[in-house]
């Protein structure tokens, strides 16, 4: 009788380790998810809080160059 109590006592102090572990591991994703958000909300834009800033807007219209010319090459299209 008492290795059932043992057993349970077991199970239970795991059952709880494994909540809180969790509970911790949920709780730091949703932080990081929240710090992911704010520094895509931040990054890109001008001091004044405005438009993405010229120098990335070049970058985005240079890599949809780059897309279309290898979409190109892809369907042997020639350029």
């Amino acid at each position: 009788m008492e290795s059932a109590y043992l057993y349970l006592t077991l199970a239970m102090t795991a059952l709880l380790a494994i909540a809180l572990i969790s509970a911790t591991v949920l709780r730091g994703w949703r932080e990081w998810l929240a710090f992911k958000r704010h520094e895509i909300d931040t990054h890109g834009r001008s001091p004044g809080g405005g438009s993405p800033s010229t120098t990335s807007r070049i970058e985005i219209a240079d890599l949809k160059e780059r897309i279309r010319k290898l979409e190109a090459i892809a369907a042997g299209v020639e350029l």
